[in-house]
């Protein structure tokens, strides 16, 4: 979506961000002075990190990258013991450094700890990195995560001044059993600048590396946007100790981009939105630690762009839902009737299905966009929804027609999560208010941003086509003056489903308060969307 900005002060600098974390100072050093591989190795450091992805009731991915080639290797424990050694895949600059494995054959409900290194042909290792994580649950038990979405957007990123990313920290202290972030991993349209003017008259600082002080067009580019986040101390501390369900939404490319476009944005050398987002889907995937079918492509680097749009099983009482809402999408139409879809034919029909065969307790669908809260950016309608009340229209007929075939095939207990629109809020979904009523009452959360500008509430200019409610809201009630993460209103949600069924949604700020809580119970017990405070 548009962002709000800051005044700019001063001119942009490349400086070494991880001098100032602590986080491989040799790599971002020879980055920017074009140090030797000689520094490189003296440092012998896992530079950005350790990482876990995508766990399950028997499987987990396991990420890391390396400063220097060498192939990645893996010893699982648990309980104390040495269960197994995973020799990985070999990676090199072609890579960028990154590797990962899919470990198979887990005990579920279980926790595992999993000492990650690189070896190199000479007999070299580089240090060893530590993640721990726990499996799904097959049987009833309790389990819990967090979500949020927008990590370093409209110029914020990591100032060490206010102690860094420390939404994350925030959530890490929930104690989650996984971490969904919903799209907006990083801002590739987005440059830093060295200090930016508050609208309160402080002066926010950033920490930078050459990669964030620019758009980003070439893979490099991208790659660099990834690893910046990653040399915040409290985003590397989530990550070791709390698995990822990672999503794409805009900005990993460029802002409301879709399929086929040509850009406008003078800051580009490139227009075609295709080749942008074919090297930001490349970057993304090599970062975040998604299953990736790896098939060999002409530069021998294994990237395959394969579909990502994905259902992740956590056993007897939940299955998460992950959607791809941005590469399917038709043109973003200039107007309400636009007939163009945003999910797509293959992806609609999957989710519908795959919703349907779910024998979870309760179907949780990461959405990358709210349904009905109104993008509206140079008569640009980006979002599902279009502002406009009454039956559906345009994109809505798609979302109508999966809520009217949820209906039909009894499905319930469905709740939908989402970032994107940088506040925080609770809608309750139901075909009483609904101009189209074919639907079962649902909810859906909205929370964000992780690391970002706020960005004022859309309370009064719901789309009410599918008949939300808003239970609570939170964000920035100074619109339009531009609201810095500063202010403390950064927010994420929490999930916790007891052993029993019910499931229980937080929303909290940035500090890790409790801002809104309800409890829903399971259809079979009271009915979907009836609410205990």
């Amino acid at each position: 979506m548009l962002e709000e900005r800051g005044h700019r002060l001063g001119r942009r600098s490349a400086l070494a961000a991880g001098l100032a974390l602590g986080a491989a100072p040799g790599l971002v050093a020879a980055r920017l002075a074009g140090g030797t591989p000689t520094f490189l190795r003296e440092r012998d450091h896992l530079v950005a990190g350790t990482r876990t992805g995508e766990v399950t009731t028997d499987s987990a991915v396991v990420w890391a990258r390396t400063p220097r080639d060498g192939r990645l290797q893996v010893r699982l424990s648990s309980g104390g013991r040495v269960l197994r050694r995973v020799r990985g895949p070999w990676t090199d600059r072609r890579a960028d450094g990154t590797a990962r494995v899919q470990l198979a054959g887990l005990a579920p409900g279980r926790d595992y700890e999993a000492t990650v290194w690189f070896a190199a042909p000479d007999g070299s290792e580089t240090t060893r990195d530590r993640v721990t994580f726990r499996t799904a649950p097959v049987h009833e038990a309790a389990q819990s995560f967090v979500w949020s979405g927008d990590t370093c957007g409209q110029g914020w990123g990591i100032n060490p001044e206010l102690g860094g990313l420390t939404t994350y920290r925030a959530m890490l202290a929930t104690r989650p059993d996984f971490f969904i972030h919903s799209g907006d991993t990083i801002y590739a349209d987005e440059p830093m600048e060295e200090t930016v003017l508050e609208a309160s008259g402080d002066v926010w600082r950033n920490q930078l590396t050459e990669a964030v002080t620019k758009v980003a067009e070439t893979l490099e580019d991208f790659r660099g946007r990834h690893r910046y986040p990653l040399l915040d101390e409290h985003v590397r501390a989530l990550y070791s100790e709390v698995p990822t369900i990672a999503q794409w939404d805009d900005h990993e490319t460029v802002n409301n981009w879709y399929p086929g476009e040509l850009h406008d944005d003078e800051r580009y050398r490139e227009r075609r939105v295709d080749v942008l987002a074919r090297r930001a889907r490349r970057a993304w995937q090599e970062y975040q630690p998604v299953p990736v079918r790896r098939l060999v492509g002409d530069d021998g680097s294994g990237f395959a762009p394969g579909r990502i749009y994905r259902r992740v099983p956590r056993g007897r009482h939940l299955d998460v839902f992950c959607l791809d809402m941005r590469s399917y999408r038709g043109a973003n139409p200039d107007s309400a009737e636009g007939p163009t879809g945003i999910l797509g034919p293959a992806q609609e029909r999957w989710l519908v299905e795959s919703l349907a065969a779910s024998r979870a307790t309760w179907k949780v669908v990461s959405a990358d966009l709210p349904l009905s809260i109104p993008s509206h950016h140079d008569d640009d309608l980006d979002g599902p929804s279009n502002g406009i009340d009454g039956a559906p229209r345009g994109r809505e007929h798609e979302l109508a027609r999966v809520l009217a075939a949820l209906q039909v095939r009894g499905v319930r207990n469905v709740v939908w999560l989402t970032a994107d629109v940088h506040y925080t809020a609770a809608h309750h979904y139901h075909p009483d208010r609904a101009a189209f009523t074919d639907f079962h009452p649902f909810w859906e959360f909205v929370s964000g941003p992780l690391a970002g500008g706020t960005f004022g509430r859309k309370d009064d200019v719901l789309d009410r086509t599918f008949g939300p409610q808003v239970a609570f809201s939170r964000g920035n009630d100074r619109m339009p003056v531009p609201m810095s993460p500063r202010a403390g209103r950064q927010f994420f949600g929490h999930v916790a489903i007891a052993a029993t069924g019910e499931l229980t949604v937080t929303l909290h700020d940035s500090s890790g308060a409790s801002l809104w809580r309800t409890t829903l119970e399971p259809e079979e017990q009271r009915g979907i969307g009836s609410p205990r405070r």
